[in-house]
């Protein structure tokens, strides 16, 4: 707190004048860096990006889509797949190469997971295939 007879400057101790200093010479560097052409490179960014984010808002699919990404189950089913991925791409590498042939597919079939997956795609694509041939019939989204 400042006396009458002070003023604030004088209030202020060696530390604050330091960061006093310190912002100014901050502000007077980010001034001097402010050429035309960064100003006019930043203005163009900023119109692309502006333009592009109204592109995205006016997609409907993508829109629906952002809606259905942030229910729970869609949540878990994503955590659930990022997993598989990061597992997948540690296990991948230390597998032989699969040699092909109806005894390796039997092989592979018998592996835990996989008719989960097979199923997991098979619902998938049903209610991909229902979606689709509803659209149609609506004659769009």
């Amino acid at each position: 707190m400042t006396t009458q007879n002070e003023t604030p400057l004088a209030a202020l101790g060696v530390e604050d004048l330091q960061r006093l200093v310190e912002v100014a010479q901050l502000i007077t560097a980010g001034r001097d860096a402010m050429s035309d052409e960064i100003v006019t490179r930043l203005s163009g960014a900023l119109s692309d990006g502006l333009a592009l984010l109204d592109r995205l808002t006016r997609n409907d699919g993508l829109m629906r889509l952002l809606k259905v990404l942030d229910q729970q189950d869609t949540q878990y089913l994503l955590i659930a797949l990022s997993d598989a991925i990061q597992a997948t791409g540690k296990e991948i590498p230390s597998m032989a190469p699969a040699v092909g042939g109806l005894g390796c597919l039997l092989r592979i079939v018998r592996e835990p997971g996989v008719l989960e997956a097979l199923r997991l795609f098979a619902v998938i694509g049903k209610h991909m295939s229902e979606s689709l041939r509803e659209q149609h019939r609506r004659g769009g989204l």
